[in-house]
């Protein structure tokens, strides 16, 4: 059994596995950013107390609130999706059973991604609904 530490050279050749190298290494930088800003945002300049059905409403008001969440799912999601597929791929060692697996992993992630990016797109509030009034 290998193991990987995390710290492999760049794989030679290109091919998927060198785009996959790349891609989570610039994921990973989008996170940072898109995390930090979400956290900033939803933590510490909103009381939490407040953070409610009317918050999300007020802000999906907003396309710009929609397409950064879109975001923020998609990096992550597939960010995720990719590095279960590194561990699937170091850890299992029948080709059939990784095949399995990762074939697994990509219906699991279009489904996330497809019931995730459908709430963002479809999302309609609801008036009269109740909730903290904290907001102005």
């Amino acid at each position: 059994m290998r193991i990987s530490t995390g710290y492999g050279p760049r794989p030679a050749g290109g091919g998927f596995e060198t785009f996959s190298w790349y891609f989570m290494r610039i994921t990973a930088i989008g996170l940072i950013f898109l995390v930090i800003i979400h956290l900033f945002i939803n933590h510490v300049t909103t009381d939490v107390a407040c953070t409610s059905y009317q918050l999300v409403a007020l802000r999906y008001t907003n396309p710009y609130w929609r397409v950064y969440d879109w975001l923020l799912l998609t990096l992550a999601l597939l960010h995720g999706m990719n590095g279960l597929r590194v561990v699937v791929d170091d850890y299992v060692q029948t080709r059939a059973w990784r095949v399995r697996l990762e074939s697994l992993l990509a219906l699991i992630a279009l489904a996330l991604f497809m019931v995730g990016t459908v709430t963002l797109i479809t999302f309609q509030p609801v008036s009269g609904f109740l909730g903290p009034h904290c907001l102005p």
